[in-house]
């Protein structure tokens, strides 16, 4: 048993690629080996800007031989069938086997050279990568045969314990030599083999683990902000990030000017984080500190000054930028920036955006008008409204669209608008998704469900709905967020109809199922038809389920489905009245006083919104139902009989379509 391994070794990879391409690198090389017999012990992965690479731990230095075995045509079939047969096994006929009229192959397949599987397997890996975005270079490039990698490939170290694996691809051979750090390392770089790999290159200075990259600038960065009373905020992304641009990762503290602090702390953020790579910090208060942590790729001779110093001059000149933005857009009131919104399109189906926010006013003093959103004033709730989108045409949403809303409420502040409006105005894109925070404040509330509500009207009003994986306009996640404003905030209201109500039953159904509501019992609710409130809705199926995980609940079920199905065979849709002109069994007259009782309890109940009484009326019928189909004969050979007791069954399934139609259960 020997190790392997293969470094392909390039111009710099973009970090976004690099955590995916490396888990993509083993994926690929791992069933290549396996369509050959081969396979490794594990798999230690490593990319850095300038190189994949992977150990292949413990492979044999051949395969095993193999024997298959491949069932054929009969010996009766035509002649074409055998040749087709043998051509896909290589055989001849006189090698076959007949098995009871039937032609059977049996392929030995010898023992292959671990190097010359990894020969074939290496360069197929190489040219069936998914790169994201790849390219040609070269004088190759001029067919579109030729090698495609993300930036141009330089070389190929491919060891298989101490020797070379013989390969090349596009004229590059397989090799033992590397290089190290751009700068801080000259020459190529001998490697033995999979043991000094990654040894041989932290001495040129490159750290050949992403994830060691990433705790040397986690646990760097957070000693350099301690040294000055400063915390980081934490952001795996930006550290996974900052070692994808790295191979020698030096975390560096700058400072920036104190008077940049009266822009929005979210635009400062943004501009450390988005434009420069830099981590955001605290001071002891926990408010923004103004200061920054870069990561350097080098060990700077000087310490890091000068690098910190251009680090600091270009934040200077985008934090200046972002202050110009701010000072500028807040000699615009919001109602001026407003009058803008007539000038972008929002849909051509559907107007500008100006129309939309006329609906959206509209909708949100609507609902706060007639209390649905409780103590909303509809005046605020139509100003807020009317604002929301203002800050859409300003230069800082311009240059930052990831703030709007958050711009519009400190403008809206800025210019003394009530604290409602401004809040209502930065917050009426919540939820932007499951674990988000969810509005509470009335004229909040009524805003952003507003919003969502139109644009989800509309979208379906014009046959735009979600097809597959395809939603253009975000229509799930707004009617999730319906949903959640609706559940939260206990808003009894109904929220749409036709196709668009099945549709909130589906998210409803994605959104419960975390909350571990079965998604049957949901179904069971929506399909009695006419239940688009939703707090009530999920009252109904919150009561079921517990009902349903019960005796009486699942013997109450069992015995509905035997009924429901009787009917169906017998083609009764409607309840007919009961008119006994016989003398009841024993079990079919306490079924009738059972449901005498039942049936009025449960539909008050359900009427007065108490499921779990109804439920608990309904498991009055559980014993009736069992004695019932224990002892009578339904399909009787008298007709009075047989048409009175499935009446009778028609009125227990009607019963129990007062709560639910308990057909969509499972189980």
């Amino acid at each position: 048993m020997t190790d392997f391994l293969l470094e392909l070794r390039c111009e710099e990879i973009p970090a976004r690629m690099q955590l995916k391409a490396s888990d993509d690198l083993a994926r690929l090389f791992t069933e290549e080996l396996a369509k050959a017999g081969l396979k490794p012990a594990s798999i230690d992965s490593f990319v850095t800007p300038r190189r994949l690479a992977l150990i292949a731990r413990n492979l044999p230095l051949e395969t095993a031989a193999v024997s298959e075995e491949f069932k054929g045509p009969r010996t009766s079939a035509p002649a074409q069938a055998l040749e087709g047969f043998l051509r896909k096994t290589g055989l001849t006929q006189d090698q076959l086997e007949d098995r009871d009229g039937v032609w059977f192959a049996v392929v030995n397949k010898p023992g292959r050279a671990t190097t010359d599987v990894l020969a074939e397997a290496v360069p197929t890996v190489i040219r069936a990568f998914p790169w994201p975005k790849s390219m040609r270079w070269g004088a190759a490039s001029a067919t579109t045969e030729s090698l495609r990698w993300v930036r141009p490939l330089q070389g190929i170290i491919a060891l298989l314990g101490g020797e070379i694996v013989p390969l090349s691809i596009e004229g590059i051979e397989a090799g033992r030599e590397t290089v190290g750090h751009r700068f801080h390392s000259t020459g190529a770089i001998c490697i033995d083999g999979a043991d000094d790999y990654a040894d041989k290159l932290r001495a040129a200075y490159v750290i050949v683990s992403h994830q060691e990259r990433q705790a040397i600038i986690e646990a760097k960065a957070g000693e350099a902000a301690a040294a000055k009373g400063y915390s980081v905020i934490e952001d795996k992304g930006l550290v996974a990030e900052n070692a994808g641009l790295t191979e020698w990762p030096v975390p560096l503290l700058g400072d920036f000017d104190p008077e940049f602090l009266e822009v929005p702390p979210e635009v400062i953020q943004l501009t450390l984080r988005i434009n420069q790579k830099y981590f955001v910090l605290r001071d002891a208060d926990g408010k923004l500190a103004p200061a920054f942590i870069c990561t350097a790729n080098i060990e700077a001779k000087d310490g890091g000054v000068a690098i910190v110093a251009g680090n600091r001059k270009v934040l200077a000149a985008r934090l200046s930028d972002a202050r110009f933005f701010w000072q500028q857009d807040r000699k615009t009131p919001l109602a001026d920036q407003a009058k803008k919104l007539g000038r972008i399109t929002f849909h051509e189906k559907l107007g500008t955006v100006a129309d939309k926010v006329e609906r959206v006013a509209k909708l949100a003093e609507w609902l706060a008008s007639e209390g649905i959103v409780p103590n909303c004033d509809p005046v605020l709730a139509r100003q807020a409204a009317e604002l929301c989108k203002a800050d859409l045409v300003t230069e800082m949403v311009g240059e930052f669209p990831e703030l709007q809303g958050v711009m519009g409420g400190y403008y809206a502040r800025a210019e003394g608008l009530p604290d409602a409006v401004a809040d209502a105005i930065r917050d009426h894109y919540k939820p932007v998704g499951q674990g988000d925070d969810v509005p509470t404040a009335p004229v909040t509330v009524a805003v952003s469900l507003a919003d969502k509500l139109d644009t989800l009207r509309s979208f379906f009003g014009i046959d735009e709905k979600p097809t597959g994986s395809r939603d253009p306009f975000a229509l799930r996640r707004a009617a999730l967020g319906v949903i959640q404003i609706v559940t939260a905030n206990g808003l009894r209201m109904p929220v749409a109809e036709g196709d668009l109500l099945d549709f909130f039953a589906d998210r409803l159904k994605v959104q419960q199922k975390e909350a571990g509501v079965r998604h049957d019992l949901i179904d069971a609710v929506f399909a009695l038809g006419g239940e688009d409130d939703l707090v009530r809705l999920l009252a109904r199926v919150k009561a079921l389920q517990s009902f349903v995980a019960t005796d009486d609940g699942a013997n109450l079920l069992a015995g509905y489905k035997r009924a429901a199905n009787i009917l169906k065979k017998e083609g009764v849709e409607q309840a007919e009245a009961i008119s006994l002109s016989y003398e009841p069994e024993k079990a079919e007259a306490d079924l009738i006083v059972a449901l005498d009782a039942a049936e009025p309890q449960a539909a008050q109940a359900v009427a007065a919104e108490e499921f779990e009484g109804a439920m608990a009326a309904l498991a009055t019928l559980r014993a009736p139902i069992d004695a019932f189909f224990e002892t009578v004969t339904v399909n009787d050979a008298d007709p009075a009989k047989r048409t009175t007791r499935l009446a009778l069954l028609a009125r227990v399934r009607d019963a129990v379509h007062n709560v639910a139609d308990f057909s969509k259960i499972t189980g």
